[in-house]
């Protein structure tokens, strides 16, 4: 699964460690794909790339995934957006110096909230944009924030953030206060998703074995309870609005599939079941279909974007250039 380093760095099953302040990239067999560093140009003076006339058409005619993307020539994450048609991707964010990742619709589809950074740490944390890449802003008391998810009533942002050498789950209103922090265990809490309603968090916890399952809290008691099984390697579940998660499992075969499960843990169903990785999965806003990606061992091995039935049949490819494309949000 891909792995998240800033202050530590994330394993899409949730395995984590310290590492170097910049974003890493470890397959589903745990090798880490190392990239060029990220020149420290101009860093302040950085600026999105906002769309013209022929992107906002384009867009408007539904653009509606946004995911990142870098190349070997270009190892900086910028934002794109995508058709769920697939199609010629439009770049929302273009920065020498800065990379842009984990991309997250605000659920009336204005905004985005997303993960910016830079060497030397002089940008770092949660952002939100338009939907065009302008009107920059940052999320106070986000600095070494992942996995922004954004609430159903746009109100709130949920995040992992560090606390020591593990992460936690946080919650804060979209200006960044109050900023509350949910978990409290020796675990490392990662990628929170919201239920429909916005009274649960589902997210990925992983523990000192490696090991790591979906867990459930509710927010006004702070009551947890296990979705999955212990020993298991699951990560990035997405909460639909039809109330079933789907994650990524690492499973026997040695790679990693797409599984979906009712939030009380039943009705437990793998959806893919190819020799790659499937990893990043997001439902689109009927629940009938998913965006994900597949591929990457190594930065040999590209990522791509794909869409299929939530049933796991009528698999389509959505971008196919030689790239690396990770974390898609479909637009609510």
């Amino acid at each position: 699964m891909d792995t998240l380093t800033r202050q530590q760095h994330r394993t899409g099953d949730g395995r984590t460690a310290a590492s170097e302040r910049r974003i890493g990239r470890t397959g589903a067999h745990g090798t880490t794909r190392r990239r060029a560093a990220v020149t420290a140009v101009a860093i302040a003076m950085a600026a999105p790339l906002t769309l013209g006339a022929a992107g906002d058409a384009g867009a408007a005619a539904g653009q509606r995934i946004v995911f990142a993307r870098y190349t070997a020539a270009t190892p900086t994450e910028d934002l794109y957006a995508i058709s769920p048609s697939g199609g010629t991707p439009v770049p929302l964010t273009h920065t020498a110096a800065v990379s842009d990742v984990m991309p997250s619709w605000s659920p009336d589809g204005k905004r985005v909230a997303f993960v910016r950074y830079g060497s030397g740490g002089a940008i770092d944390g949660i952002w939100t944009m338009k939907t065009t890449g302008g009107d920059l802003k940052a999320v106070p008391g986000t600095k070494g924030a992942s996995d922004p998810a954004w609430s159903p009533d746009g109100k709130r942002i949920a995040y992992a953030k560090p606390v020591g050498t593990q992460r936690e789950i946080y919650v804060a209103d979209i200006d960044g206060t109050p900023a509350t922090r949910l978990t409290h265990t020796a675990a490392d809490d990662v990628h929170p998703t919201w239920s429909p309603d916005g009274k649960y968090l589902a997210f990925s916890r992983a523990d000192a074995s490696g090991t790591s399952r979906l867990i459930r809290i509710q927010l006004s008691t702070l009551a947890q309870k296990a979705i999955t099984a212990p020993a298991s390697h699951d990560g990035t579940p997405d909460w639909s609005r039809s109330n079933h998660i789907v994650f990524s499992r690492v499973d026997s075969t040695d790679f990693a599939h797409l599984y979906v499960v009712r939030p009380d843990g039943t009705a437990l169903h793998r959806i893919t079941a190819a020799r790659a990785n499937d990893k990043y999965p997001s439902w689109s806003p009927d629940g009938r279909l998913l965006v994900f990606t597949r591929g990457g061992t190594d930065d040999a091995d590209p990522e791509h974007l794909y869409r299929v039935r939530a049933d796991g049949t009528a698999l389509t490819q959505l971008t196919k250039t030689d790239s690396h494309d990770l974390e898609a949000d479909w637009r609510p």
